[in-house]
């Protein structure tokens, strides 16, 4: 079996598409997943799988969601290996003058077509640094993930995919439980 990390977008934000998350707990149960673990209500969740294919899991969990909940929701799945990598290629995180409060990490669903860095850059704060790779976008907002332009929203429409955005502290706590799971 393999460890996976499924985030979902969009969920328990201002009161929309809500879900608990011992409901979602069992929903994954239902899909017959292993090892089934959820991290804080923004619907993360670590999971083991038969299935060798992320993409053909995300349609899984997504069609289960919506017949389930009423309600469609973005997932991306990324196994332990791919999360891992992009945890340690943030280039932001190695910065030791930089604050961790401030990164914030991307994820996105596929390899993005070919896009104009320049009409992303151009959106940025003086401030602000961005860094982009083939599955995530690295952020560092000093000012507050709330006030940058560079939200989620805006990176999927310039980059074409489907993304979700966790910051820093999330995303590596992901991973702590991911290696966990796997007894690392």
């Amino acid at each position: 079996m393999t460890t996976y990390i499924s985030i979902l977008r969009g969920i328990n934000v201002s009161g929309q598409k809500l879900i608990k998350m011992v409901a979602l707990k069992k929903m994954y149960e239902s899909l017959n997943f292993g090892n089934i673990q959820t991290y804080i209500q923004s619907g993360n969740v670590i999971f083991s799988s038969i299935e060798n294919d992320p993409k053909a899991l995300e349609t899984i969990i997504a069609s289960k969601i919506a017949s389930e909940f009423g309600f469609e929701v973005p997932v991306i799945v990324l196994n332990a290996k791919t999360w891992q990598t992009i945890i340690d290629n943030n280039p932001f995180a190695k910065d030791d003058q930089k604050e961790s409060s401030c990164l914030h990490v991307t994820f996105l669903a596929e390899k993005p077509i070919p896009f104009s860095k320049e009409s992303i850059l151009e959106k940025k704060a003086r401030n602000e640094e961005i860094d982009f790779t083939q599955n995530a976008v690295y952020l560092y907002c000093p000012n507050g993930y709330g006030k940058t332009k560079l939200t989620n929203s805006f990176l999927e429409n310039k980059l074409k995919v489907k993304a979700t955005t966790r910051n820093w502290k999330t995303a590596k706590k992901l991973l702590q439980l991911t290696l966990e799971s796997n007894g690392q």
